[in-house]
Protein backbone atom coordinates (compact mmCIF):
# COMPACT_ATOMS: atom_id res chain seq x y z
CA UNK A 1 0.00 0.00 0.00
CA UNK A 2 1.27 3.63 -0.99
CA UNK A 3 2.55 5.28 2.24
CA UNK A 4 -0.07 8.57 1.36
CA UNK A 5 -2.86 6.19 2.17
CA UNK A 6 -2.08 4.53 5.43
CA UNK A 7 -4.49 5.50 8.54
CA UNK A 8 -6.70 7.02 6.25
CA UNK A 9 -10.29 5.30 6.08
CA UNK A 10 -9.53 3.60 2.71
CA UNK A 11 -6.68 1.84 4.12
CA UNK A 12 -8.56 0.68 7.25
CA UNK A 13 -11.05 -0.21 5.16
CA UNK A 14 -8.81 -2.98 2.86
CA UNK A 15 -6.89 -4.04 6.10
CA UNK A 16 -10.42 -5.12 6.81
CA UNK A 17 -11.50 -6.63 3.89
CA UNK A 18 -7.60 -8.22 3.70
CA UNK A 19 -8.04 -9.52 6.96
CA UNK A 20 -11.86 -11.15 6.93
CA UNK A 21 -10.95 -12.42 3.39
CA UNK A 22 -7.23 -14.49 4.88
CA UNK A 23 -9.39 -15.76 7.58
CA UNK A 24 -12.66 -17.23 5.34
CA UNK A 25 -9.72 -18.60 3.22
CA UNK A 26 -7.96 -20.22 6.22
CA UNK A 27 -11.28 -21.59 7.95
CA UNK A 28 -12.57 -23.02 4.58
CA UNK A 29 -9.13 -24.62 3.67
CA UNK A 30 -8.16 -26.50 6.55
CA UNK A 31 -11.39 -27.45 8.21
CA UNK A 32 -13.13 -28.72 4.63
CA UNK A 33 -10.29 -28.98 1.88
CA UNK A 34 -7.49 -30.84 4.17
CA UNK A 35 -9.82 -33.42 5.66
CA UNK A 36 -11.63 -34.60 2.76
CA UNK A 37 -8.82 -34.02 0.12
CA UNK A 38 -11.00 -31.91 -1.59
CA UNK A 39 -8.38 -30.84 -4.16
CA UNK A 40 -10.29 -28.05 -5.58
CA UNK A 41 -7.75 -26.16 -7.19
CA UNK A 42 -4.86 -24.02 -5.55
CA UNK A 43 -1.58 -24.67 -3.41
CA UNK A 44 -3.60 -26.08 -1.04
CA UNK A 45 -4.54 -28.77 -3.51
CA UNK A 46 -1.08 -29.47 -4.61
CA UNK A 47 -0.21 -29.61 -1.39
CA UNK A 48 -3.24 -32.29 -0.06
CA UNK A 49 -1.73 -34.23 -3.58
CA UNK A 50 1.95 -33.69 -2.48
CA UNK A 51 1.73 -34.81 1.89
CA UNK A 52 -0.01 -38.14 0.52
CA UNK A 53 3.89 -38.72 -1.29
CA UNK A 54 5.87 -36.63 0.89
CA UNK A 55 4.73 -38.26 4.73
CA UNK A 56 7.77 -36.30 6.23
CA UNK A 57 5.96 -32.96 5.53
CA UNK A 58 2.02 -31.86 6.89
CA UNK A 59 -0.14 -30.07 4.49
CA UNK A 60 0.01 -27.07 6.12
CA UNK A 61 3.73 -27.36 5.95
CA UNK A 62 4.26 -27.97 2.41
CA UNK A 63 0.92 -24.98 1.79
CA UNK A 64 3.55 -22.32 3.49
CA UNK A 65 6.44 -23.20 1.18
CA UNK A 66 4.72 -23.36 -2.31
CA UNK A 67 2.77 -19.90 -1.39
CA UNK A 68 5.83 -18.20 -0.41
CA UNK A 69 7.60 -19.42 -4.19
CA UNK A 70 4.43 -18.32 -5.84
CA UNK A 71 4.43 -15.40 -3.99
CA UNK A 72 7.96 -14.80 -5.11
CA UNK A 73 6.54 -14.74 -8.55
CA UNK A 74 3.63 -12.65 -8.15
CA UNK A 75 5.84 -9.38 -6.38
CA UNK A 76 8.18 -9.64 -9.80
CA UNK A 77 5.34 -9.52 -12.43
CA UNK A 78 2.26 -7.89 -10.84
CA UNK A 79 3.57 -5.45 -9.10
CA UNK A 80 4.43 -4.03 -5.29
CA UNK A 81 1.21 -3.09 -4.64
CA UNK A 82 -0.39 -6.58 -5.41
CA UNK A 83 3.03 -8.04 -4.21
CA UNK A 84 2.49 -6.43 -0.60
CA UNK A 85 -1.30 -6.83 0.08
CA UNK A 86 -0.73 -10.72 -1.41
CA UNK A 87 2.14 -10.65 0.68
CA UNK A 88 0.03 -10.21 3.59
CA UNK A 89 -2.56 -12.31 3.07
CA UNK A 90 -0.83 -15.46 1.94
CA UNK A 91 1.58 -15.09 5.05
CA UNK A 92 -1.44 -14.62 7.19
CA UNK A 93 -3.39 -17.58 5.90
CA UNK A 94 -0.60 -20.20 5.42
CA UNK A 95 0.27 -19.14 9.31
CA UNK A 96 -3.16 -19.59 10.73
CA UNK A 97 -3.97 -23.25 8.80
CA UNK A 98 -0.37 -24.19 9.84
CA UNK A 99 -1.41 -23.11 14.09
CA UNK A 100 -4.73 -24.65 13.08
CA UNK A 101 -3.12 -28.34 12.23
CA UNK A 102 -1.08 -27.57 15.43
CA UNK A 103 -3.53 -26.74 17.83
CA UNK A 104 -6.73 -28.01 16.46
CA UNK A 105 -5.32 -31.42 14.62
CA UNK A 106 -8.58 -33.17 12.56
CA UNK A 107 -8.11 -36.93 11.91
CA UNK A 108 -11.06 -36.92 9.73
CA UNK A 109 -13.84 -34.55 8.50
CA UNK A 110 -16.00 -32.78 10.82
CA UNK A 111 -19.59 -34.44 9.88
CA UNK A 112 -20.05 -37.70 7.47
CA UNK A 113 -21.78 -35.50 5.00
CA UNK A 114 -18.86 -34.86 1.91
CA UNK A 115 -21.86 -32.97 0.01
CA UNK A 116 -22.46 -30.13 2.55
CA UNK A 117 -18.25 -30.53 3.78
CA UNK A 118 -17.92 -29.45 -0.36
CA UNK A 119 -20.20 -26.45 0.35
CA UNK A 120 -18.14 -25.01 2.78
CA UNK A 121 -14.60 -25.95 1.43
CA UNK A 122 -15.82 -24.28 -1.53
CA UNK A 123 -17.71 -21.24 -0.41
CA UNK A 124 -15.37 -20.11 2.38
CA UNK A 125 -12.34 -19.69 -0.08
CA UNK A 126 -14.68 -18.57 -2.47
CA UNK A 127 -15.80 -15.57 -0.65
CA UNK A 128 -12.63 -14.97 0.54
CA UNK A 129 -10.80 -14.65 -2.49
CA UNK A 130 -13.24 -12.59 -4.27
CA UNK A 131 -13.00 -10.39 -1.24
CA UNK A 132 -8.94 -10.11 -1.28
CA UNK A 133 -9.22 -9.68 -5.23
CA UNK A 134 -11.36 -6.80 -4.39
CA UNK A 135 -8.50 -4.82 -2.76
CA UNK A 136 -6.36 -6.18 -5.64
CA UNK A 137 -4.95 -8.91 -3.78
CA UNK A 138 -4.96 -13.00 -3.30
CA UNK A 139 -4.24 -15.21 -1.25
CA UNK A 140 -1.36 -16.71 -3.10
CA UNK A 141 -1.05 -19.75 -4.93
CA UNK A 142 -2.67 -20.32 -8.50
CA UNK A 143 -4.38 -17.44 -7.72
CA UNK A 144 -1.71 -14.96 -8.80
CA UNK A 145 -1.37 -18.01 -11.78
CA UNK A 146 -4.95 -16.44 -12.76
CA UNK A 147 -4.20 -12.71 -11.76
CA UNK A 148 -1.20 -13.25 -14.10
CA UNK A 149 -3.46 -14.45 -16.84
CA UNK A 150 -6.01 -12.00 -16.57
CA UNK A 151 -3.64 -8.90 -16.55
CA UNK A 152 -1.93 -10.34 -19.78
CA UNK A 153 -5.19 -11.28 -21.53
CA UNK A 154 -9.28 -10.66 -21.81
CA UNK A 155 -10.18 -14.01 -19.67
CA UNK A 156 -12.25 -12.99 -16.41
CA UNK A 157 -10.87 -14.50 -12.93
CA UNK A 158 -13.18 -17.30 -12.52
CA UNK A 159 -12.09 -19.03 -15.98
CA UNK A 160 -8.63 -18.00 -15.62
CA UNK A 161 -8.34 -20.05 -11.95
CA UNK A 162 -10.62 -23.32 -13.51
CA UNK A 163 -7.50 -23.63 -16.10
CA UNK A 164 -5.19 -22.65 -13.60
CA UNK A 165 -6.51 -25.49 -11.09
CA UNK A 166 -7.63 -28.38 -13.22
CA UNK A 167 -4.91 -30.12 -13.37
CA UNK A 168 -4.89 -30.01 -9.64
CA UNK A 169 -8.49 -31.54 -9.42
CA UNK A 170 -7.58 -33.86 -12.12
CA UNK A 171 -4.50 -35.12 -9.75
CA UNK A 172 -7.32 -36.22 -7.20
CA UNK A 173 -8.67 -39.13 -8.89
CA UNK A 174 -5.50 -40.79 -9.67
CA UNK A 175 -4.51 -40.40 -5.99
CA UNK A 176 -7.73 -40.26 -4.11
CA UNK A 177 -10.00 -42.27 -6.02
CA UNK A 178 -12.97 -41.01 -8.64
CA UNK A 179 -15.12 -40.54 -5.87
CA UNK A 180 -13.02 -37.81 -4.07
CA UNK A 181 -11.85 -36.77 -7.81
CA UNK A 182 -15.15 -35.96 -8.70
CA UNK A 183 -16.46 -33.88 -5.91
CA UNK A 184 -13.08 -31.89 -6.61
CA UNK A 185 -14.04 -31.05 -9.92
CA UNK A 186 -17.12 -30.21 -9.33
CA UNK A 187 -15.89 -28.03 -6.67
CA UNK A 188 -13.56 -26.35 -8.75
CA UNK A 189 -15.82 -25.11 -11.17
CA UNK A 190 -18.32 -23.68 -8.40
CA UNK A 191 -15.92 -21.89 -7.02
CA UNK A 192 -14.88 -20.20 -10.38
CA UNK A 193 -18.57 -18.99 -10.57
CA UNK A 194 -19.10 -18.36 -7.19
CA UNK A 195 -15.46 -16.21 -7.15
CA UNK A 196 -17.08 -14.34 -10.41
CA UNK A 197 -20.72 -13.85 -8.04
CA UNK A 198 -19.34 -12.20 -5.13
CA UNK A 199 -16.87 -10.15 -6.77
CA UNK A 200 -20.11 -8.83 -8.74
CA UNK A 201 -22.00 -8.05 -6.31
CA UNK A 202 -19.19 -6.28 -4.35
CA UNK A 203 -18.71 -4.08 -6.84
CA UNK A 204 -22.12 -3.23 -7.97
CA UNK A 205 -23.57 0.51 -7.73
CA UNK A 206 -26.70 1.76 -8.84
CA UNK A 207 -26.95 4.10 -12.01
CA UNK A 208 -29.61 6.74 -11.60
CA UNK A 209 -31.50 8.76 -14.12
CA UNK A 210 -33.60 11.19 -12.67
CA UNK A 211 -36.52 13.13 -14.77
CA UNK A 212 -37.36 15.92 -12.30
CA UNK A 213 -38.50 19.70 -12.26
CA UNK A 214 -36.88 20.50 -9.12
CA UNK A 215 -32.98 19.30 -9.80
CA UNK A 216 -31.25 21.96 -7.59
CA UNK A 217 -32.08 20.49 -4.06
CA UNK A 218 -31.82 16.79 -5.83
CA UNK A 219 -28.33 17.43 -6.65
CA UNK A 220 -27.24 18.78 -3.50
CA UNK A 221 -28.44 15.77 -1.61
CA UNK A 222 -26.19 13.83 -4.19
CA UNK A 223 -23.36 16.33 -3.49
CA UNK A 224 -23.06 17.25 0.17
CA UNK A 225 -25.22 14.29 1.57
CA UNK A 226 -24.00 11.42 -0.63
CA UNK A 227 -20.84 12.84 -1.59
CA UNK A 228 -20.88 12.15 -5.18
CA UNK A 229 -21.35 13.92 -8.51
CA UNK A 230 -24.01 14.11 -10.65
CA UNK A 231 -24.68 15.23 -14.52
CA UNK A 232 -27.32 17.62 -15.53
CA UNK A 233 -29.06 17.68 -19.17
CA UNK A 234 -32.59 18.89 -20.87
CA UNK A 235 -34.81 17.14 -21.67
CA UNK A 236 -38.32 17.44 -22.65
CA UNK A 237 -41.64 15.19 -22.72
CA UNK A 238 -42.34 13.30 -26.19
CA UNK A 239 -46.43 13.99 -25.34
CA UNK A 240 -46.34 17.49 -23.60
CA UNK A 241 -43.64 18.70 -25.15
CA UNK A 242 -42.38 20.38 -21.72
CA UNK A 243 -38.98 21.01 -20.61
CA UNK A 244 -37.41 18.47 -17.75
CA UNK A 245 -33.87 18.02 -16.39
CA UNK A 246 -32.22 14.86 -16.35
CA UNK A 247 -29.91 14.07 -13.59
CA UNK A 248 -27.52 10.96 -13.84
CA UNK A 249 -25.40 10.00 -10.62
CA UNK A 250 -24.21 6.41 -9.61
CA UNK A 251 -24.32 5.74 -6.01
CA UNK A 252 -23.42 2.29 -3.62
CA UNK A 253 -26.23 0.47 -2.79
CA UNK A 254 -27.24 1.49 0.59
CA UNK A 255 -26.77 4.89 -0.71
CA UNK A 256 -29.65 4.27 -3.33
CA UNK A 257 -32.18 3.38 -0.64
CA UNK A 258 -31.57 6.90 0.28
CA UNK A 259 -31.28 8.53 -2.69
CA UNK A 260 -34.66 6.91 -4.39
CA UNK A 261 -36.43 8.17 -0.36
CA UNK A 262 -35.44 11.63 -0.90
CA UNK A 263 -36.44 12.12 -4.54
CA UNK A 264 -39.63 10.78 -4.29
CA UNK A 265 -40.12 13.05 -0.94
CA UNK A 266 -39.08 16.31 -2.69
CA UNK A 267 -40.43 15.71 -6.28
CA UNK A 268 -43.08 13.51 -6.12
CA UNK A 269 -43.71 13.77 -9.79
CA UNK A 270 -40.62 12.90 -10.39
CA UNK A 271 -39.53 9.92 -12.57
CA UNK A 272 -37.10 7.70 -11.71
CA UNK A 273 -34.83 4.61 -13.62
CA UNK A 274 -32.41 2.85 -11.69
CA UNK A 275 -30.15 0.10 -13.01
CA UNK A 276 -27.48 -1.62 -11.65
CA UNK A 277 -23.40 -1.57 -13.01
CA UNK A 278 -20.53 -3.16 -11.32
CA UNK A 279 -17.90 -1.51 -13.87
CA UNK A 280 -17.91 2.09 -13.31
CA UNK A 281 -14.95 3.98 -14.34
CA UNK A 282 -14.63 7.71 -13.26
CA UNK A 283 -13.34 9.63 -10.41
CA UNK A 284 -14.31 8.51 -7.50
CA UNK A 285 -14.64 5.06 -8.68
CA UNK A 286 -12.77 2.03 -10.10
CA UNK A 287 -10.12 2.76 -13.10
CA UNK A 288 -8.84 6.36 -11.71
CA UNK A 289 -7.24 8.04 -8.73
CA UNK A 290 -9.21 9.41 -6.38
Amino acid sequence: MEEKQLFTKKWWLEMLQLNLGTLLVALGVYFFKFPNHFTTGGVSGISILAANYIPTLTTATLNLILNFLLLLVGAVFLGRGFGLRTAYATVASSILTWLFERYIPMASPMTSQPVLELMFAVGLPAVGSAILFDVNASSGGTDIIAMLVKKYSHMNIGLSLALADLAVAVGSCFTFGMETGLFSLFGLFLKSIMVDTVMDNLRTYKVFQIITDHPQPICDYIMNVLHHSATVTDGQGAFSHKEHKIIMTVVSRSQAIRLQMFVRTTDPHSFITITSSSEIIGKGFRGMSE
